[in-house]
């Protein structure tokens, strides 16, 4: 019998698992992960970024947790030998119109604690070289690191704090006995007085096994990537961001320096219609159906029509991926370009046709479920899993084995 079992060994189901670590040193903790390695979802496909939490509604969990998970990560990285590199971003205004979205974003920016400043198109080229705009925000926290290299070692810890790691165990059924639940995997059983859902593009799948509702639905929408070449990579120093459209969930292709040197220009965002799909032919029939059919991805698209269009015509055509980079950077062509990995990102719809625009952490018996942790997550997993461990009641039945 363990005492926790987290489903899902992504970056939030292994901060889960090292904080319920250091808080229950006497736990017996499990995580079971369905695929062979771990992050190798979200996680493993993301650009790498660690966010400062410009972006986010002040007051929200996206906003305190992506600030403090700033500063977490980087005392973790320096910690554990970890490379990272605090190389700060531009965010640039190209037209006219979207010097007032600038400005909006600066304001959120000071309400949210965050370290930037205004800057002018020479500045930007003092930072940016070949970045041409109007205007600029330099947010000075933001950094890069390897997320992958970060959930290695949250596994060595747990594994050290004596935690139970399986890969290659998909959790199939959830069964509810009176203290206990019975987790049926297609490499055993296992019975646990405690669960957290941290199954990422499954969490709504799991949350309902688990006798929760969340009331919305994911959808999978995947973010397609372009490499510069090596010989371009000079046209990028740090990370480069156009003025996200606050009326568009997603912030826009941008330019990414990764920790390893290499530059990616990226993403869209299109409709996947696999909830693993990385390539454009994935397919799978029972996630296509459940999108199809769910009223509040059809308001969703009928809102964003245009937007959702201008992806799709994105992912369709190299030039018209090309042609949204040189808004930043002209110097960019087609030629530079070679297609690289893609991600899928974990959205949580509402029925109404409205995303879920926060981190969302749903309770059910002996169980958390956390349904909604798209980015800024990697960046804000530590304090995540705190904050998920700091959420799960000192029940009677949970205290007899606890605490000793």
């Amino acid at each position: 019998m363990y005492d926790f079992a987290i489903i899902g060994g992504g970056i939030v189901g292994l901060s889960t698992g090292m904080a319920l670590g250091k808080r229950y040193p006497h736990a017996k903790i499990l995580v079971l992960e369905k695929e062979s390695q771990w992050a190798f979802h979200q996680t493993g496909n993301n650009s790498g970024v660690i966010h400062s939490g410009i972006y986010y509604k002040p007051g929200s969990l996206k906003a305190r947790f992506c600030r403090e998970g700033c500063r977490s990560m980087v005392e973790f990285c320096q910690e554990h030998g970890i490379d990272y590199e605090i190389c700060g971003k531009v965010i640039v205004a190209t037209t006219p119109e979207e010097l007032p979205r600038l400005e909006n974003l600066y304001q959120r920016g000071l309400e949210n604690g965050i370290k930037i400043k205004r800057i002018s198109p020479e500045e930007v080229k003092e930072i940016e070289p070949y970045v041409s705009c109007l205007g600029a925000i330099h947010v000075l926290s933001t950094g890069i690191v390897n997320y992958k290299q970060v959930c290695k070692k949250y596994a060595e810890i747990i594994a050290q704090q004596g935690g139970d790691l399986r890969l290659n165990t998909k959790v199939e059924k959830i069964i509810t006995n009176n203290n206990c639940h019975v987790l049926e995997t297609n490499n055993g059983t296992f019975k646990t007085r405690f669960t957290i859902n941290c199954a990422g593009l499954h969490s709504d799948r799991v949350a309902k096994g688990g006798g929760v509702d969340p009331q919305a639905k994911i959808v999978p929408f995947r973010g397609e990537y372009y490499e510069l070449k090596p010989e371009k990579r000079y046209l990028v120093k740090g990370l480069i961001y156009p003025v996200p459209n606050p009326e568009f969930p997603f912030l826009g292709v941008h330019f990414t320096r990764m920790i390893d040197g290499s530059v990616h220009a990226g993403p869209n965002a299109v409709l996947s219609l696999k909830r693993e799909g990385y390539k454009k032919t994935d397919f799978d029939w029972r996630d296509f159906v459940e999108v199809m059919t769910y009223p509040g991805f059809w308001k969703l698209a009928a809102k964003h029509a245009d937007e959702g269009i201008k992806e799709i015509i994105r992912s369709l055509s190299k030039a018209a991926f090309t042609k949204s980079l040189q808004k930043l950077i002209p110097q960019v062509q087609a030629e530079d370009l070679i297609p690289t990995h893609a991600g899928v990102r974990a959205q949580a719809l509402l029925y109404d046709g409205k995303l879920v625009d926060d981190f969302l952490i749903l309770h059910g018996q002996n169980s958390v479920h956390v349904c909604n942790a798209p980015s800024p997550a990697a960046t804000s997993s530590i304090e995540i899993g705190k904050a998920i461990v700091a959420q799960i009641p000192d029940q009677q039945h949970l205290q007899t084995t606890l605490v000793r």
